[in-house]
């Protein structure tokens, strides 16, 4: 069993010390949490809680943390994929949700397993999902301020289970200021992709990840037999004629874990419940 989680980039808002040791440790705390319930649950089931978690955090860009647009409203998206069915689920621009991985969790099961705005919004609510601002101060003022992030922030995770099956999943609050109707990579195959062989997550700028097909690519090279690690060196190379911005993180079949980003510096932790390892 294996899991990796990433908060998106240490450029998002606040970059003093203190925030970063806050992150390590929520980071640490999250993955190792996040471990004990795969122990018990599925690698989707568990994606699924790990992401809930990352959004329920103030420090990262989703859910609690989302990011206001350009015209005063924070939407969010995020996506699902089991890497056994090869299902993908998501939702685009969602409005007034907590936790809106766990909406895409709920699209797995329909056909229409992708949805946008004010019809993602309404699904939301015919399936429980209350009205829920994930407005904090901090966001707020730097609104008002026109002082945003540098569009970076998004968190997701990938896990390895018990059964050698995998799944990932990825939520971002977007990047700030953003023209309305703006489709970030995270719930597209570009950002958040798996299969039988690989598993990956992204952050970064939603333009170049879409631009490069980051996550699809990666998983695709693995699949046709090259390492974890030549995939990522071959794909990440292939950014550098628009100097992408991106980091990403992936597990394989074999338990092999890797992450790696164009530009200083990607926020994550892993755990195999033996050794840890934290963004430094």
């Amino acid at each position: 069993m294996k899991i990796i989680i990433h908060g998106g980039f240490f450029s998002e808002s606040s970059t003093s010390n203190e925030t970063k040791v806050a992150k390590q440790q929520a980071l640490l705390r999250i993955v190792k949490q996040s471990y004990a319930y795969l122990k018990n649950h599925t690698a989707l089931e568990t994606v699924v809680y790990a992401v809930s978690l990352l959004e329920d955090d103030e420090l990262f860009n989703a859910g609690m943390g989302s990011q206001i647009q350009s015209d005063g409203k924070i939407r969010m998206s995020a996506s699902l994929m089991d890497g056994t069915t090869q299902k993908f689920s998501g939702v685009i621009n969602i409005e007034e949700v907590k936790n809106p991985i766990q909406v895409a969790e709920v699209l797995l099961k329909v056909d229409d397993r992708v949805l946008g705005g004010e019809g993602a919004t309404a699904f939301a609510r015919a399936n429980g999902f209350e009205k829920f601002s994930t407005e904090i101060p901090q966001r707020k003022s730097e609104y008002e301020a026109k002082l945003a992030g540098t569009g970076v922030g998004t968190v997701g995770c990938v896990a390895l289970d018990k059964d050698g099956k995998l799944a990932v999943a990825t939520s971002t609050g977007g990047k700030g200021f953003e023209i309305v109707g703006r489709v970030s990579d995270s719930a597209t195959v570009a950002g958040n992709y798996v299969n039988e062989f690989c598993g990956v997550s992204l952050t970064g700028v939603g333009e170049d990840i879409v631009s490069n097909a980051t996550a699809a690519k990666i998983v695709t090279r693995v699949t046709d037999g090259f390492t974890l690690e030549k995939a990522f060196e071959k794909t990440f190379e292939e950014l550098k004629p628009y100097d992408g911005f991106a980091g990403a993180i992936a597990i394989d079949n074999k338990g092999n874990i890797f992450h790696q980003d164009s530009h200083p510096t990607m926020v994550f932790a892993s755990f195999d419940g033996e050794n840890e390892e934290v963004f430094g």
